[in-house]
């Protein structure tokens, strides 16, 4: 029998837990079921017919849906892309998991599953009991950074090891070819057989030492069926070692032709395998970089003010609504809001602009940004992981935790890669028996076969190239949530702009004020104010402004009610009165005749008019004017560069939009679309075979946002916007969506060249390793320079993925 338990949604009641355990019994092979309706849990035995899934889907069908929830767990281990298919295989078959990825780059796997069902821990000795070192505590960049730095003392020190013990060995075997006097030498001292002994000595100690690591991994996986990259190395060193080991004790079971030793081949792989990921270890470091230089921005302690005085304490004991002191040169300890003071603060952090922003009594202030002139008096408004920078740090680690779907393509080949290249090896090593070449000579050939082909290169290609360009992103402002934006973005053909607060500064100022005849100016203006105060759109606290500028007194409101895309509906001081869009009026019949010409004439000139209606009457029409953020035209043009069509969605009529849309030159636009209607304006785009990235900045943006190829949000909007978005822009500059997508299309460049040198290397060597060049030009590879081959291909992906950190933000505008 099989546990299962389950987190399930929607329990009430008792009538709930009934029916919930009739129907988990009613199916073929449950022994037991119980259900907790305090914790929401089911708890059941299970046994073949039934599974894990049909027992899931059979609660779901009764209305009871099980809770799904993720975690990420460290995997130490894996070195190549068969490893990364591996470990996804076993968690994908615990009861209860959805989807597994792990990420060779990260030496992390990330895990979906029904909450109950199973638990991280249980997940991490799944992948233990595989043949990693698995935990369910994945630690901070801290430890993580202490545990990398740890793990590159030991492979320098295995390293140095085996090169110091396969270096005599090498000399002895190899430089006499190159120089003759080194076997006289060895001849006339020790003897051959001498020699034969002391090198066995040294390459045993290779292989029981420094190579363990290699060995601890490859033989349970060779037992188990499923080898790896390990795998191949262990077969590959043991032969030359066992046919070594044969010709120096047993000479006389071997043909004379055929009595020659491999013991330098074994060493020098494993030296080279080691020297090989050492460097891949010290460049998955550097990867990580870009967190580490986010964390490092978080200072370790603050200037609490307390009694009056500053009182410097750790940064973990602070607390919400603390006054804290920031001297000048100081970074701000956590966000906030400036209480007294005024300076200027370099936010390059968070938006990846240079200029500093100036700071006054009222203004936000992000933690870890630095403060460059004046002392500033704040209050702390949040603390810990919910600051701005760990909110940062969490969605890059999230991006570089991910999967792109080209990925998908190089797991599927490297799930066969390795039982094919053994086939291969053993066809070579007959293949050369068959034609009556010496046994020492097809041994090599196959142990060739095996390393040159180790898939290191294919499982590095697409995770260090996502990291290292994830973490460039951060650094200029640019925050990809999900890793799979990089490639959706990358084949971007049209960007779908929302207008206000993305292309203009999305605080529109009062513009003009007409009023109908029979109206007092003051009276409704204040009433229309008084309206708006209940509303946090800017357009509404431009009209509150004036108001408020001209002395007005706002009267009581009731009645209040907001109708989504079109505006709202009040009663004030005895009057109904309704505000907003010119289809508001005409859905409840009010004519608006007396001032439409005049309307009309505005909303060309780009102003947006509002319309207000007393008692089913027109009483005016407020226009406001939202200013194009200067950096707007400039990116609109950059767009146009990258061959991008752009396309304007707003809310605002046919008049206003046609005028920005010719302003900056918009190849086309939706005008009184509403939140609804942007997506389907999407798809109509997408139906006719667009890829869309849709930019936007509001709550009625996070429908388009998340229904969109691709959602691009300003991060200077609204939390909903950012957390529907793939991509996260922290400065309000348009240009940050040209940043994204020349970035984007940086990093597929470059995965693609990775995965061509990785697969173009393995497919071109194979054959040569095996000897298939050898009968007419006499070419061969040695194991050992296989060994240094496939090392070199690794360290080449890494190279090549760090290229990226020198992408520069100024090429693209």
């Amino acid at each position: 029998m099989t546990n299962l338990s389950l987190e399930l949604n929607n329990m009430s009641c008792a009538s709930c837990v009934g029916r919930v355990e009739r129907v988990l019994r009613a199916q073929p092979g449950v022994g037991a079921a119980q259900v907790n309706l305090a914790t929401n849990t089911a708890t059941l035995e299970y046994d073949a017919p039934a599974t894990a899934d049909m027992l899931v889907k059979a609660v779901a069908d009764a209305g009871y849906p099980a809770r799904e929830t993720s975690t990420e767990i460290a995997v130490e281990g894996m070195s190549c892309a068969s490893c990364v298919g591996k470990v996804e295989r076993v968690l994908a078959a615990q009861p209860g998991v959805l989807s597994a990825s792990a990420n060779l780059a990260r030496n992390s796997a990330t895990i979906r599953y029904l909450a109950g069902a199973v638990t991280p821990a249980d997940l991490a000795a799944k992948v233990t009991a595989a043949g990693y070192k698995a935990s369910a505590a994945l630690g901070g960049s801290d430890e993580r950074q202490e545990q990398h730095e740890a793990t590159q003392k030991a492979l320098l020190r295995d390293t140095l090891l085996a090169a110091a013990l396969t270096l005599p060995v090498f000399v002895a075997e190899m430089g006499g070819h190159l120089w003759p006097a080194i076997h006289v030498v060895i001849n006339n001292s020790i003897g051959m057989q001498g020699s034969w002994l002391v090198q066995f000595v040294l390459i045993t100690v290779v292989l029981a030492f420094p190579a363990r690591r290699i060995f601890a991994h490859g033989v349970p996986a060779l037992l188990r069926g499923a080898p790896d990259m390990n795998s191949l190395v262990v077969v590959g060193t043991s032969a030359a070692w066992l046919y070594s080991t044969l010709v120096t004790f047993a000479p006389l079971l071997l043909p004379a032709d055929s009595r020659v030793v491999y013991f330098e081949a074994a060493g020098v792989i494993i030296a080279l395998i080691l020297l090989g990921r050492l460097l891949e270890h010290r460049a998955k470091g550097r990867t990580g970089q870009a967190i580490r230089k986010l964390m490092a921005l978080r200072p370790k302690t603050a200037l609490r003010m307390e009694n009056g005085e500053a009182v410097e304490v750790p940064l973990e004991a602070i607390a919400l609504d603390d006054l804290l002191l920031v001297k000048p040169g100081a970074a701000i300890p956590t966000d906030g809001v400036v209480v007294e003071g005024r300076s200027a603060v370099d936010e390059s952090m968070i938006s990846g602009e240079p200029m500093p922003v100036d700071k006054v009594a009222g203004d936000h202030l992000v933690g870890g940004s630095i403060n460059a002139q004046g002392a500033l008096t704040m209050r702390s408004t949040a603390i810990g992981s919910d600051t701005v920078l760990s909110q940062i740090v969490h969605l890059v680690e999230q991006a570089q935790a991910s999967k792109l779907p080209v990925q998908a393509l190089v797991d599927r080949i490297a799930g066969v890669f390795v039982p094919v290249v053994m086939g291969i090896s053993a066809l070579t090593l007959a293949v050369w028996l068959l034609a009556g070449a010496p046994i020492g000579a097809g041994v090599a050939a196959a142990v060739t076969v095996l390393i040159i082909a180790c898939p290191c290169a294919m499982g590095l290609a697409t995770p260090t190239s996502i990291m290292v360009g994830t973490g460039r992103g951060a650094s200029m402002g640019v925050l990809f949530a999900r890793g799979a934006a990089m490639q959706s973005l990358r084949n971007t053909t049209h960007i779908a702009l929302d207008k206000t607060g993305t292309l203009t500064e999305g605080r529109p100022a009062f513009e003009d004020f007409l009023l109908a005849d029979g109206f007092d100016a003051d009276l409704v203006l204040a009433k229309v104010a008084a309206v708006e105060s209940r509303s946090e759109h800017p357009i509404a606290q431009a009209i509150v402004v004036e108001a408020q500028a001209r002395g007005l007194k706002l009267p009581e409101v009731g009645e209040f009610e907001a109708i989504t895309g079109f505006g709202v509906t009040a009663r004030v001081g005895g009057d109904d009165i309704t505000i907003g869009a010119d289809r508001l009026l005409a859905r409840q019949n009010v004519a608006m005749d007396a001032l439409a010409g005049q309307a009309g004439a505005l909303a060309k000139a780009g102003k947006t008019p509002l319309y207000v209606a007393l008692n089913g009457t027109l009483a005016a029409v407020i226009t406001v004017a939202d200013q194009i953020k200067p950096s707007t035209p400039k990116a609109i043009a950059a767009m146009h560069g990258l061959g991008l069509k752009v396309v304007m969605l707003t809310g605002d009529n046919a008049a206003t939009a046609a005028h920005v849309a010719a302003e900056l030159g918009i190849d086309d636009f939706r005008a009184e679309v509403l939140p609804q209607d942007k997506v389907a304006a999407l798809r109509s785009l997408q139906d006719e075979g667009a890829v869309v990235a849709f930019v936007g900045d509001g709550i009625n943006d996070a429908p388009a946002l998340a229904g969109a190829d691709t959602g691009i949000a300003i991060g200077t909007g609204t939390d909903v916007a950012i957390e529907s978005a793939d991509i996260v822009l922290m400065s309000g500059d348009l240009g940050g969506v040209v940043q994204a997508i020349a970035l984007s299309r940086a990093v597929m460049r470059n995965i693609i060249q990775n995965l061509v040198w990785a697969f173009g290397y393995n497919v071109l060597l194979i054959p040569v390793a095996a000897g298939l060049l050898y009968p007419w030009f006499g070419l061969l590879l040695s194991p050992a320079l296989a060994a240094g081959a496939m090392a070199l291909s690794s360290v080449f992906v890494l190279g090549n993925a760090l290229r990226l950190q020198k992408f520069k933000a100024k090429e693209v505008v």
